[in-house]
């Protein structure tokens, strides 16, 4: 399978250059939503791929354990407080973990934001999975609104057998939140962020199983 997984990876985009693309796409990020879908799909950055999991797996798919870090960035001329709710984590691969992040619009006014994802080292991001989350979407905080944003998670056993990954002990996973256009029509369009993180949280703490999003096919 790691041979496999090498071969897959020399035919796409190498993430050195995913990165140098997404620093300039990124700041397109506020006028061109569309492209920058483009761009995770021809890369595969930021998940494009689903498959179903149970939440509480058998202790037969879990593997060794894994420190998972959490990092937050707002884009300069955003007035949000944006925070993991810890800083790290240590969980098994192939489990399943739910995390929180807050965000906090500190402005007397509606704001409409954007997120996007990170995940670090680099080959690490092929078997990181994650529930949808707050990213690439147009959501709003008002005045002083707080969400509580989770984040389920969990990293693929396959990694465990991959020679670039296998003895890889610590993840990162980074987000950064992009003001967007926030007049009167914008903010009437954006979802609201701290309704939709409720909801997604509600779901997730009943659900049995969930769908996980990653950058590659993954195995069922």
């Amino acid at each position: 399978m790691s041979g496999i997984m090498k071969r897959i990876r020399d035919n796409i985009v190498p993430l050195g250059l995913s990165f140098v693309l997404l620093a300039m796409a990124t700041t397109a990020v506020v006028y061109a939503p569309t492209l920058y879908q483009l761009f995770c799909q021809a890369t595969g950055y930021g998940g494009t791929v689903t498959v179903k999991r149970d939440v509480n797996p058998g202790v037969d798919r879990i593997g060794r354990a894994i420190t998972v870090r959490f990092d937050a960035n707002v884009a300069n001329g955003l007035p949000w407080t944006f925070k993991p709710a810890q800083r790290e984590v240590k969980t098994h691969i192939g489990l399943p973990t739910k995390i929180y992040y807050t965000a906090t619009n500190n402005s007397d006014r509606t704001i409409v934001g954007r997120a996007i994802y990170n995940v670090t080292p680099d080959a690490a991001g092929y078997y990181f999975t994650k529930t949808q989350c707050f990213c690439f979407n147009e959501q709003k905080l008002a005045p002083g609104e707080t969400a509580k944003m989770p984040v389920m998670f969990y990293v693929d056993p396959e990694f465990e057998t991959d020679i670039d990954t296998k003895t890889i002990q610590t993840i990162t996973l980074s987000y950064t939140f992009f003001q967007l256009k926030s007049d009167k029509e914008a903010v009437a369009r954006a979802t609201s962020l701290k309704d939709e993180a409720a909801a997604r949280d509600e779901h997730l703490s009943t659900a049995k199983t969930a769908e996980f999003e990653g950058p590659r096919p993954l195995r069922k």
